[in-house]
């Protein structure tokens, strides 16, 4: 249990994080996928840590599916970062993409100003240092959006990093939208990612859902950037078992596996 609060915070620093999903591949349809448990702990566990070892002035999770028994154990497992305000909740009652997840964070983070860090609740095996890595990177370029980006062989069903024939950062393409080409492409989009705040929520307003899944897409948030002049940048992570989403039992072995690999 957790119920420790950072000395101090950084009030440049928000988080997102994105718990509304269901558990559909995980042979229980009525557990939230966030809750399934990695070595004896919820995956939203860990992620909330990786938030906190930032110090964010605020993290703000986005639930949905089964959200009371989300709210109740990060309530109890965080009791510090409830009662200092620092952590509190969005709420995703339609299942309509993460470009609109994201947006319903928008009131938890009413008068904020700096930089938000979107994490995936089902993502936990993400390394402090990358993440800080990620951060100093995204300082550094001075970039409004920056991407954490992976390589991967088998990039089936991910999103694209399409880039300009010099290097630079172009857009995301989702796999569904891709081209042949496209798809031929083995650096993917992690879903992690740094976003000035301003420039997130009006770049969210400005996101449709003419797509072949109908959602609103977070990626999009970058080509929306971009052609606003703004500085848009990918940094590719080290390894992708760091940022591999967990969506079956298979998976969720393999996190565990890569777990106990990680602290031998």
């Amino acid at each position: 249990m957790n119920q420790t609060v950072a000395a101090s915070s950084s009030s440049s620093l928000a988080v997102v994080i994105l718990a509304a999903g269901k558990g559909t591949r995980m042979n229980n349809p009525n557990k939230a996928k966030v809750m399934f448990e990695l070595s004896g702990e919820p995956m939203i566990d860990f992620v909330v840590r990786q938030a906190e070892s930032l110090q964010p002035a605020k993290i703000a999770v986005v639930v949905g599916f089964q959200k009371e028994s989300v709210m109740q154990h990060l309530d109890t497992s965080f009791q510090g970062l409830r009662s200092a305000e620092v952590l509190q909740y969005a709420h995703q009652d339609q299942q309509l993409g993460t470009g609109h997840a994201v947006m319903q964070a928008e009131s938890a983070l009413q008068g904020f100003s700096g930089d938000v860090l979107i994490l995936s609740g089902d993502v936990p095996l993400l390394r402090i240092e990358t993440l800080r890595e990620f951060a100093a990177f995204h300082t550094e370029t001075k970039s409004v959006v920056s991407v954490l980006s992976v390589e991967n062989p088998n990039p089936t069903g991910y999103g694209r990093i399409v880039r300009a024939a010099n290097g630079d950062f172009e857009r995301i393409v989702e796999h569904k939208d891709a081209s042949e080409t496209e798809r031929t492409i083995k650096e993917i989009n992690s879903g992690i990612y740094f976003v000035q705040a301003s420039a997130l929520f009006q770049a969210l307003r400005s996101v449709s859902n003419s797509n072949a899944q109908g959602e609103y897409y977070l990626t999009d948030i970058v080509s929306i950037v971009r052609a606003s002049q703004a500085r848009v940048a990918a940094w590719k992570c080290p390894a992708f078992e760091e940022v591999q989403g967990i969506n079956t039992v298979e998976q969720l072995e393999d996190a565990r596996r890569a777990l106990e690999e990680q602290f031998a």
